[in-house]
């Protein structure tokens, strides 16, 4: 990638180091842990202790004070594992649950939550969506009541990424018994505190190996110094937040797909029938050349948009425009490649149904494809 307009030198040898890390030490495991249902924490220590949780981060904090594309180039890379497991987890801890704190968050805030999670030696959850309110984060109704010296806070979470594990979570609650986005504000919580119950791993379709809880808090009290940012403006610090979340599933999608389509394509050139490989049947020739001509224009659009935000631009309609087409061409290839490989892509024993399973996830995710496109049409001015 050294005449990209976009890496750099310096990106290319962080490349190359996250792809000697992930192929000796984390996919010689992906099929151990996809049977076990959980990677184990040792991940998130070692990647701490390489410097991979902290990339983008203000070295004061032990970061590694990188740009925005330092971050796309680890979620590129962790793909190369085999499975999207990884990556939903590692991306939540670095790109999701985190860049609040750093944002909003004072100094003994950083100290306590940030500094560890770049380290590795806390695990961070999001808790914003509930059973009630997925993509529409203004209709939440977790509610976390002023008392003396605190919060109570009582409510139900649910589709929690690392939340059978963390150590703390970004919380988004209520604090203000109002309709709508007014009244919502983030906290930090310690997932120890008495009151937060870790209630059941959830039993996923794909993506199995990395935990999903649902969580409830019962009368948790939490102390003044919990609250991350201004009381009452948590809707419009999350929304900025998921701006973030929503390119890093395009980056996983994007990098996954790639990789998809290149074992499809050996498969195809090897796999014969009639006397010759597949891959010189026009009818799957034109099918891989689309493929990749889709996954091209994916890939240039998230770099433009991760430019922008390295700019600090946070584009939304662009950002859902990429988020939206890379999940869609993320399912079309994996979907592609099976049937490409025929009965054996249906087999459990070749990874392939494991990125058809993991792959759907990025349509749900992050926002739907439905409030992808809403956000859309809202950007142009539709509804006007």
């Amino acid at each position: 990638m050294g005449s990209s307009p976009y890496f750099t030198e310096e990106h290319d040898m962080l490349r190359q180091s996250i792809r000697e890390f992930v192929e000796k030490e984390l996919a010689p495991h992906a099929e151990e842990w996809e049977e076990e249902e959980m990677f184990p924490n040792w991940v998130f220590k070692r990647m701490g202790e390489l410097g991979f949780l902290g990339l983008r981060y203000p070295e004061e904090y032990g970061g590694g004070g990188g740009d925005y594309f330092t971050e796309i180039v680890l979620m590129e890379e962790i793909t190369r594992c085999g499975s999207g497991s990884l990556g939903m987890a590692v991306g939540v801890q670095v790109g999701m649950a985190t860049p609040p704190i750093l944002k909003f968050g004072n100094e003994e805030q950083k100290q306590k939550y940030l500094v560890p999670a770049i380290a590795g030696d806390k695990i961070a959850c999001l808790g914003i969506t509930e059973p009630g309110a997925g993509s529409d984060v203004a209709s939440l109704t977790t509610y976390a009541e002023k008392v003396d010296g605190g919060w109570k806070v009582n409510g139900n979470k649910i589709f929690i990424t690392n939340g059978w594990r963390a150590d703390f979570m970004t919380l988004v609650a209520r604090t203000e018994k109002v309709k709508g986005y007014k009244g919502i504000s983030l906290f930090l919580v310690d997932c120890d505190t008495p009151g937060f119950v870790k209630s059941r791993k959830l039993d996923k379709v794909g993506c199995r190996a990395s935990d999903t809880a649902e969580i409830f808090f019962e009368d948790m009290f939490i102390p003044d110094g919990s609250m991350l940012g201004e009381e009452g403006k948590g809707f419009y610090h999350i929304m900025w937040e998921l701006q973030g979340e929503r390119l890093i599933a395009a980056a996983l999608s994007v990098a996954g797909s790639k990789l998809v389509l290149q074992e499809a394509i050996q498969y195809t050139k090897e796999r014969e029938q009639f006397g010759k490989p597949i891959c010189k049947n026009q009818a799957i020739a034109h099918r891989i050349a689309d493929l990749a001509t889709k996954l091209e224009a994916c890939e240039a659009f998230l770099y433009s948009c991760a430019w922008k935000v390295n700019q600090g631009e946070f584009p939304a309609g662009e950002i859902s425009m990429v988020k939206l087409i890379s999940s869609l061409v993320a399912c079309e290839v994996a979907d592609e490649a099976m049937q490409f490989m025929g009965g054996y892509g249906y087999m459990m024993e070749y990874p392939v149904q494991r990125s058809w399973r993991d792959s759907r996830l990025g349509r749900i995710g992050g926002g739907t494809d439905e409030i992808m496109r809403e956000i859309i049409a809202t950007t142009m001015g539709l509804y006007a």
